[in-house]
């Protein structure tokens, strides 16, 4: 028996990256999930290795994230977890914020900001229905550290914790809890190539455990906020980074 068996679970950009590894962790706990992402033909990959249900879906386009929705619902009947992952990061050049092109801030304010605010309203009616729901908003061990040439990035990852709190507020009377992880520099297959070897020796002296950060390290702290293990705890924000930040 996992610990959440009978549940259902959305988790947006789940194709690759920490997103995928979120997917079978909530799988393995007895979780049926839906893989939800941009690229459809990886979600099917994933959904295939974790017997999940890939949807394709850009989150920053309300029609887009209602049809996530309902395919769900169509599917399963009901959400009870949705995890935000997606979010525009890896692709991002580093520079100074006066360099960052007003379109590029846009886009990501739409997929970080808009989009997490997106699914959570489409999710929300199934969670109401049922009386509970666990909503996991993925942000950033970089609001915690300032970091620096990543503006729009960090941004958009602050406004997360900001909309984590409020909906706490907002839908605990609903049952539904919504807290947030913040994530250090993880390791995972995405290629990136603002993350130099220097660099990376860099992250970790600067970090109390002296390894990169993997996938693995994150999902059982996503596991916990899906699973009634937390049932008493909303609004806040975990930091998993190695302790390069005390939060």
């Amino acid at each position: 028996m996992g610990r959440l068996d009978g549940r259902v679970a959305i988790v947006t950009g789940a194709a690759q990256g920490l997103g995928r590894a979120f997917a079978a962790r909530l799988t393995a706990d007895g979780a049926q999930v839906v893989v939800a992402d941009r690229n459809f033909p990886k979600a099917q990959d994933v959904a295939k290795e974790i017997d999940g249900f890939a949807v394709e879906v850009d989150v920053a386009d309300e029609a887009s994230v209602a049809a996530m929705a309902a395919a769900a619902m169509r599917r399963y009947g009901r959400i009870d977890i949705l995890v935000n992952n997606a979010s525009i990061f890896s692709t991002l050049q580093m520079r100074p914020f006066e360099e960052i092109p007003v379109d590029e801030w846009d886009a990501v304010m739409a997929v970080n900001v808009k989009g997490a605010f997106l699914c959570i309203r489409a999710a929300l009616p199934a969670m109401r229905a049922a009386g509970y729901g666990k909503i996991v908003n993925i942000s950033s061990a970089t609001v915690l550290i300032g970091r620096p040439n990543y503006l729009h990035y960090v941004t958009s990852k602050a406004a997360v914790i900001g909309m984590t709190r409020a909906l706490a507020t907002e839908l605990g009377p609903d049952n539904i809890t919504v807290n947030a992880v913040t994530p250090g520099a993880t390791e995972t297959e995405i290629p990136r190539a603002t993350v130099t070897a220097a660099q990376a020796e860099r992250i970790i002296a600067g970090q109390a455990i002296k390894r990169r950060e993997k996938p693995e390290d994150l999902v059982g702290v996503v596991s916990f906020l899906s699973c009634s293990d937390s049932d008493f705890m909303t609004g806040q924000t975990l930091n998993v980074d190695g302790g390069a930040a005390f939060h």
